[in-house]
């Protein structure tokens, strides 16, 4: 468990300094949960926003757990240091997306389109969202859009080789993207103002990059855990 808790602090940063994209992925979806509700009902919209992303942040961690578990078939291959290595250059590759220098990361994006399209209609059909029940499956169902900021860090999680670590960490991730989230459906914009910032994502992303470089195989790491 001490080995793992670095690697659950570096997820959650990672959830959170990404909170910009998740807003821009799910911040529509954010407005519409609560378009309905009164604002007085401040109760009740913050019981359908726990619950919506509840089920968002369990999706990622089963998506951990199952490719966690072909991270552990292929941890005693000679593929688990192919497997870092894609895993460094796609958090490299999302260090530079937060930091806007290079969108290159959206175009992963895609390898979930097709799962996405079957996935879609039957969220959609959940809306508008009336009960906590219907708010906990449709943030199940929707943490399966394409992004690529969440594939980045499943193949890292992945790598890890343990799958129970891999789940855990992408529940890490995603409990770090519930603040700006949260902030956005509860018309709270200042949280979200401050991930905004280009200083703070600039900061995050050489952040992420250099947590990247040290994922990647090699006697650097041994030197880096020795300081």
């Amino acid at each position: 468990m001490p080995d793992l808790l670095p690697l659950l602090g570096s997820a959650l940063v990672l959830g959170l300094l990404g909170g910009g994209h998740c807003l821009g992925m799910c911040g529509g979806l954010m407005g519409a949960l609560t378009m309905a509700i009164p604002a007085e009902q401040r109760a009740r919209r913050l019981r359908l926003l726990l619950a919506y992303n509840l089920g968002r942040v369990l999706s990622y961690a089963c998506a951990g757990l199952l490719l966690g578990l072909a991270g552990v078939a292929l941890a005693s291959s000679p593929l688990a240091a192919v497997l870092r290595v894609v895993a460094a250059l796609l958090l490299i590759t999302m260090g530079l997306y937060l930091a806007g220098w290079w969108s290159g990361l959206t175009r992963i994006e895609a390898l979930g389109r097709g799962l996405w399209r079957r996935v879609q209609p039957v969220a959609s059909r959940l809306l508008p969202v009336s009960s906590v029940p219907r708010a906990l499956l449709l943030g199940a169902l929707w943490g399966w859009l394409p992004c690529g900021l969440v594939y980045s860090t499943l193949l890292w999680a992945a790598s890890q080789g343990n799958a129970l670590h891999s789940a855990a960490l992408m529940l890490a991730f995603g409990a770090g993207t519930w603040p700006v989230l949260l902030a956005t459906g509860l018309a709270a914009e200042r949280v979200g103002a401050v991930i905004r910032r280009r200083g703070v994502r600039m900061a995050g992303g050489v952040l992420v990059i250099l947590f990247g470089l040290w994922t990647l195989p090699g006697p650097h790491q041994h030197w880096l855990m020795g300081h």
